[in-house]
């Protein structure tokens, strides 16, 4: 982990149409970090990660990559940047098969799979279990399989960022555990991690830094580690003393 930012975003305010969702949101990713984003539903953390991956309108000096303002950029120029996401419900391709996602990935990722970090071969590895059902369709799979699909599509991408929206929602707490084991792998391949959960205990466990929101604001930062529970239930639910 270096001191330069990959991504930040300065003031971000957005949402949908008419409603505001987003406040002035100052936030900052390190190269080789794992930041968390918690906070009840509602709260605006899946409208942050759609912001700043472009599928919702955004002011272009209000999200910066590598310091170049890239705010409203389109989600698929996004990917070709270097961000990927893996949306809350994972969105796999219905009545494709295991490798057959991954081959959309592959056919749109930022550099070759022959010239990235992430094979097929190298997810494999890190899934066994996907390369027994690669043939299968998706829906034949269990919902903690296909979460291991969603990362690896995402991971084809060949991303320096990675935008996690709710990788344990629905899972059962082995699969939570096996999903959230490879993270440390994922990180030590070169990408660096936004992730957004609602359990606090994983956020803080999984990451270096993490950050509470409440309706649409920014309420506690911090180091995961030195950050108290009483804090964290305090910028949770609204406490005026919450900020770290």
């Amino acid at each position: 982990m270096t001191g330069t930012a990959i991504l930040s975003t300065h003031g971000l305010v957005g949402g949908y149409g008419d409603f505001q969702a987003l406040f002035g949101i100052d936030l900052h990713l390190l190269q080789g970090e794992v930041i968390a984003l918690i906070g009840a539903n509602g709260a605006g953390k899946s409208t942050f990660l759609k912001s700043v991956f472009g599928l919702l309108p955004v002011g272009r000096d209000m999200v910066r990559y590598e310091g170049v303002p890239v705010g409203g950029t389109p989600a698929h120029k996004m990917v070709g940047r270097g961000l990927a996401m893996v949306p809350e419900g994972r969105r796999l391709f219905a009545g494709m098969t295991v490798e057959e996602n991954m081959r959309v990935a592959i056919d749109h990722a930022r550099l070759p799979e022959s010239e990235g970090q992430w094979t097929r071969d190298r997810l494999f590895e890190l899934f066994p279990i996907l390369r027994e059902k690669r043939n299968q369709p998706i829906e034949d799979l269990s919902g903690g399989q296909q979460q291991m699909v969603a990362i690896s599509r995402a991971l084809l991408c060949q991303p320096r960022v990675l935008l996690c929206d709710e990788l344990s929602l629905g899972l059962a707490p082995r699969v939570i555990r096996e999903i959230y084991a490879v993270l440390p792998e994922i990180i030590s391949g070169g990408t660096s991690i936004v992730l957004v959960e609602q359990d606090v205990t994983l956020a803080r466990e999984a990451s270096n830094r993490l950050y509470c929101m409440l309706e649409g604001r920014i309420t506690l930062t911090g180091n995961s580690n030195e950050i108290s529970r009483d804090q964290i239930a305090a910028a949770y639910f609204g406490a005026s003393n919450a900020v770290a």
